[in-house]
């Protein structure tokens, strides 16, 4: 299959392009089958988690109920058995469900071909982690480069056209795949703001550490203005693990005066007192109270 055929194959609108009509498809082409769960396997690299969590439980019971009603896509793997591009979390369903096959439709895709199925039909779901989203955009954008396409921005367009981002936020999802993996883990788990995180991107894997460092000895927050700073520093040649702590615990700090205005303590003293003396008395009187407390 010539790479101009695959792009235009993989070009999926709907869910009938998607899946096809088995009926229509013959040969060695295409065939649907029943596989079983045990040869079925994840898709390498895959971004997407498969969790037990709330959505798995109504998949399960629905599976329960009526079956696999949409079959997977798998293509066939060299060392045996079938690699899945969509459909994991129908496996992870029917293996809670008790069952022992599921439906598949099994396809001679290329890499580049399976990989952007296998984003397109998971990007849209719905509460998709960030650290998701940036590897299955890298990966897409991968592919469709390897396939021909040309020009990192129109390829990125391309790239967020099925889940409705724009080039541009393309690429600063994919700037978090240079994040160390307990800083986008803080991003996912929204103790670190997408912005400012795009920015701590592009910091050395060194200077990130100590930013994870910090952030958790001091459990504080990453502004953008700090992320932005810290950047700077990084392009300058001038972040040090110091430098991340000073820009990272910049507070607002008091500057240690207490202000008492003249009219408020005026009134406490004999109007001929100077503000020396009545400074005087103030300290004398501070001092018999340390003396008691």
């Amino acid at each position: 299959m010539s790479k101009a055929g695959s792009a235009a194959k993989v070009k999926l609108s709907s869910y009938d392009d998607l899946f096809g009509n088995a009926e229509e498809k013959t040969g060695s082409e295409e065939q649907i089958i029943r596989a079983k769960l045990t040869d079925l396997h994840e898709f390498r690299n895959h971004p997407f988690r498969v969790l037990d969590d709330e959505k798995m439980e109504e998949t399960t019971e629905s599976i329960s109920k009526y079956g696999v009603l949409v079959p997977g896509i798998a293509r066939p793997r060299a060392e045996g058995g079938y690699e899945i591009i969509a459909g994991h979390r129908r496996k992870r369903g029917s293996e809670r469900a008790g069952k022992e096959d599921m439906p598949v439709i099994v396809r001679n895709y290329t890499d580049d071909e399976a990989t952007i199925i296998m984003v397109d039909s998971n990007i849209q779901r719905e509460n998709i982690l960030p650290s998701e989203k940036a590897f299955a955009y890298r990966m897409k954008m991968e592919a469709m480069k390897h396939q021909g396409a040309k020009g990192t921005g129109d390829t990125a367009d391309l790239v967020g056209k099925e889940a409705g981002d724009s080039g541009r936020k393309v690429q600063r999802y994919i700037r978090l795949t240079e994040l160390l993996p307990e800083l986008l883990e803080m991003v996912d788990n929204g103790k670190i703001k997408f912005i400012p995180a795009v920015s701590l991107s592009y910091l050395t894997k060194e200077e990130q550490s100590w930013v994870f460092k910090c952030i958790t000895e001091n459990c504080i927050s990453v502004s953008g203005a700090m992320a932005d700073a810290m950047k700077k520093h990084s392009e300058e040649g001038k972040l040090t693990e110091l430098a991340v702590q000073l820009i990272l615990c910049e507070e607002k700090k008091d500057t240690g005066k207490v202000t008492l205005s003249a009219n408020k303590i005026s009134r406490y003293f004999p109007k001929e007192y100077s503000k020396q003396q009545m400074e005087q008395v103030i300290f004398e009187l501070l001092e018999d109270w340390k003396k008691n407390h």
